[in-house]
């Protein structure tokens, strides 16, 4: 298996749940200190140097792997928060660069190895940016949006190599790039209020759907998007004032 964007957070966690499951797993990230330090905790890890938007980069890195993997997890993600009036034409493409078009740069790369292997499983990191609107968070959610559907066009495609393209939807996540927004306690109690099943989810809550998704047991599971968010992408309705009675409610279909 090879993650991106492995050297901490949420690929970190993934990286080592693949490690405890027997995979060999390349621990790929643009800082190459923070993944040859997680790759050498790990008992078959391979630290691998690369930009997922940079195609030479990638096919130096599975070179450097040594075999097609059986999986990748395409997590590297960047964001810039701004609302869109001001947003720069730089953040916008940064953001879109490595979001949705480093997936499929470094899926495409990738997806050729597997082609030739047999196939593989390919899960993509997507969000709940991607499926409810977030204030200052245009051009992240654009390519969140954008990324589930091509983890779908890449499904279609792709099945008849016998290659699985999935994605997992994190919701609010107290680690990875979110680790600092929740440090605000007062940010962390009213996200934590919003959520139905009452708690922040954890890099592991992701690890274990990721995993799911790579392992046979999601064998016939293909071209869908995991949301792992405790239901608040459910509970927008939940979120307003309840009518304090039934009865209080007027309605055209009294008798």
């Amino acid at each position: 298996m090879i993650v991106t964007g492995a050297g901490a957070g949420i690929g970190e966690s993934i990286a080592r749940r693949a490690d405890d499951a027997g995979y060999k797993v390349g621990v790929l990230d643009v800082n190459n200190e923070a993944a040859e330090e997680v790759a050498s905790s790990l008992t078959n890890g391979v630290a691998l140097h690369a930009s997922t938007t940079d195609p030479v980069q990638i096919e130096q890195a599975l070179d450097i792997f040594g075999e097609a993997p059986d999986a990748l997890v395409n997590n590297a993600g960047i964001v810039r928060f701004g609302p869109l009036i001001d947003l720069s034409i730089d953040d916008w493409r940064s953001v879109l660069e490595v979001n949705l078009s480093g997936v499929f740069i470094c899926s495409q790369v990738v997806a050729a190895r597997m082609r030739d292997n047999g196939g593989g499983s390919i899960v993509n990191m997507t969000s709940i940016a991607g499926i409810q609107p977030n204030v200052n968070g245009g051009s992240y959610g654009a390519a969140k949006a954008g990324l589930h559907l091509l983890t779908r066009q890449m499904s279609v495609e792709w099945g008849e190599f016998r290659i699985r393209v999935n994605s997992v939807a994190p919701g609010f996540i107290d680690g990875g790039m979110s680790a600092p927004i929740f440090q605000d306690l007062e940010i962390r109690s009213t996200r934590e209020e919003r959520v139905p099943s009452g708690r922040l989810g954890t890099v592991e809550d992701i690890a274990s759907a990721v995993m799911f998704l790579c392992s046979e047991e999601g064998a016939y599971i293909n071209g869908n998007q995991l949301v792992v968010d405790g239901s608040v992408t459910n509970s927008l309705m939940a979120s307003f004032p309840r009518p304090k009675s039934v009865d209080s409610v007027g309605g055209g279909d009294s008798q």
